[in-house]
């Protein structure tokens, strides 16, 4: 026996279907204008109703909720929460992984990217500092 007043657990999130009241609060509607575009990319109405806006919206969050639960419960074993986290709960959906593993290595070659382009940008302003003006 459990004495539900006390503090919860993350084994208590991750097995419950549906969220509570008190469990999170949080603004809906906030990728209200993303998820149109992406029903409509995949087929639905230009507008969609609000109310199918609002349950995909419901779905995804409750989604993403339980994937960061589940790899916290996973990271806390080191202590810490990582990427590796993540790619390992999804190692078996093979599209999923495969998008992260490119979404995740694109994001990295911008880094470089941003990098290289803030060293450059450096290099040339040091060069018309040391020029001077042009009289």
């Amino acid at each position: 026996m459990s004495n539900p007043s006390s503090g919860s657990s993350s084994k208590s999130r991750v097995g419950s279907s549906q969220p509570t009241e008190t469990s999170f609060k949080r603004k809906r509607g906030v990728f209200q204008k993303e998820l149109q575009h992406m029903m409509y990319g995949f087929g639905d109405d230009p507008n969609p109703l609000p109310e199918s806006v609002a349950l995909v919206e419901d779905i995804v969050v409750e989604y993403v909720i339980d994937l960061v639960h589940k790899a916290q419960d996973i990271g806390s074993k080191r202590g810490k929460l990582s990427v590796e986290d993540f790619l390992y709960l999804i190692r078996k959906d093979t599209p999923k992984l495969n998008r992260c593993t490119e979404l995740l290595s694109m994001n990295e070659e911008l880094k470089q990217a941003r990098k290289v382009f803030e060293s450059d940008e450096e290099k040339l302003r040091k060069v018309f500092e040391a020029d001077g003006p042009a009289e």
